[in-house]
């Protein structure tokens, strides 16, 4: 089990990103950043211009993230678990360039980094 947390995501081809990859990613790829939390924690603070889909939804909603199947996709939660769902999830729809923020917002405020309200 401790090998699959630490293995896993590569396994499964999610690329972990922690956060000053993740802002290469953003000023330099023009990565979309995808918010996979609950309204009420996005609302709470949340990374500039990410797009809130809860990670309940994205199956049903992942039409809507067609546009971005061929560029860097930033996926985030609280603590990187359920972005890693969500990367997998991507992944089998034929996403290729997604990345599990590590640590999530978690990690994301903890480095100081902006976010909004």
């Amino acid at each position: 089990m401790i090998l699959w947390s630490i293995f896993g995501n590569t396994i499964r081809g999610i690329k972990d990103v922690d956060t000053n990859g993740a802002l290469q990613l953003i000023n330099h790829k023009n990565a979309f950043i995808l918010d996979v939390r609950q309204p009420d924690e996005y609302k709470g603070g949340h990374i500039i211009n990410a797009q809130l889909i809860p990670r309940g939804d994205l199956q049903t909603r992942i039409g809507e993230l067609a546009k971005y199947k061929s560029k860097p996709v930033v996926v985030v939660c609280q603590s990187g678990n359920r972005s890693g769902s969500a990367c997998a999830t991507l992944a089998k729809q034929g996403f290729t360039e997604v990345y599990n923020l590590a640590g999530g917002m978690t990690a994301w405020q903890k480095a100081s980094l902006p976010t909004r309200k």
